[in-house]
């Protein structure tokens, strides 16, 4: 079978030499005397932006989720139909991150050691050794994740929830960062397997990408004629504004974003209150709690705020949880979406003063 990853694979290694350093988390300051943590995530955040904006048009909202998943330390299932870019977004992020990027076409016939990778065994050296698969990079994209079967699936479990991998046996970390941007096609259903349950709380969010507004495609028709192309990232003049120390930085400042009492109780009712709907047919877990969170305190945080308000929670709160909640088969047949149901909930909490 060929190799599912688009790039060259690592020669193989000894099983158990050590894994590849990490990045150094001691990377060259770049917060100043005079800029607090929330000021540096808020630039860095611009900065990324101001990159991405070289490749993508447009999609400013995608863009904002994508940015807060990565600084919040989570995975992100793309959907949206062929042709929207999603492959670009993430080479872009990688290429304004200067780090790693790998894809993964994920197929019926692929197996959990084309994405993991395998061991083999030496004759002449007489030692295992082994062959490091796609996921040992920093992004990873899992393009249409739903058309394996359950058992690759699960490969990314592990690696989600982990930042680890195990082969026959032996354990093996991940670099920092890392992070999975899977996607997946919202029309074409035959041949594919849903995404269980445990496997779709292991994303933070589900982003949603849309077709581009009237002025938005005029752009994107305007660059490719004057020779833009989406396998050549340098001629678009991406360069890489932060590194793996720097965004542990700012992972770090945002450990220390405030939140008051009351605005856990806010997010503690928006998560019980999808578990007592009755167009659903299973709530949303203490995991989404959590992962609401961490959403607010980055939201803060990219706004240079080191304090969270409901409204950084309330923004975030239909793509952290539009894939943790099942609908019930009466509200799918009447064409209802999670979104819709999840805004109506939403509109019921009472907001903290």
């Amino acid at each position: 079978m060929s190799d599912p990853s688009t790039e060259n694979q690592p020669e193989p290694e000894e099983l158990h030499s050590p894994a590849p350093p990490a990045a150094e988390a001691d990377a060259a300051p770049v917060e100043t005397p005079s800029e607090t943590a929330s000021s540096l995530v808020q630039r860095v955040s611009e900065a990324l932006r101001a990159e991405v904006a070289k490749v993508i048009v447009g999609q400013d909202e995608v863009v904002t989720q994508c940015l807060a998943a990565l600084l919040a330390s989570g995975h992100v299932l793309l959907e949206g139909v062929p042709g929207l870019a999603k492959t670009l977004l993430v080479r872009a992020l990688a290429a304004g991150l200067g780090c790693e990027f790998k894809r993964v076409q994920f197929t019926p016939d692929l197996m959990p050691s084309d994405v993991t990778g395998t061991t083999w065994y030496n004759l002449q050296s007489g030692a295992f050794h082994l062959k490091r698969g796609p996921i040992f990079t920093s992004l990873l994209l899992a393009d249409e994740v739903n058309r394996t079967p359950p058992k690759t699936q699960a490969a990314l479990l592990e690696s989600m929830e982990e930042r680890q991998v195990s082969i026959d046996g032996t354990t093996h970390d991940l670099p920092v960062p890392f992070m999975v941007f899977a996607t997946q096609n919202p029309v074409e259903q035959e041949g594919t397997y849903p995404l269980p349950e445990a496997q779709l709380d292991r994303f933070l969010m589900k982003v949603l990408i849309g077709y581009p507004d009237p002025e938005e495609e005029v752009g994107i028709l305007r660059r490719h004629h004057e020779g833009f192309r989406t396998s050549d990232l340098e001629s678009a003049g991406i360069q890489a504004v932060a590194d793996a120390g720097v965004l542990l930085q700012c992972r770090e400042a945002i450990g220390r974003v405030v939140v008051e009492d009351g605005l856990l109780r806010y997010i503690s009712s928006l998560v019980r209150i999808t578990r007592d709907s009755p167009h659903l047919l299973l709530g949303a877990s203490p995991r989404a709690g959590v992962a609401l969170l961490q959403c607010g305190k980055v939201m803060a945080a990219m706004r240079g705020r080191d304090f969270v308000i409901p409204d950084d929670v309330k923004e975030l709160t239909c793509p952290v949880l539009r894939h943790r909640v099942v609908l019930r088969p009466e509200a799918e047949i009447e064409g209802t979406s999670p979104d819709t149901i999840v805004r109506g909930l939403v509109a019921r909490v009472e907001v903290p003063r």
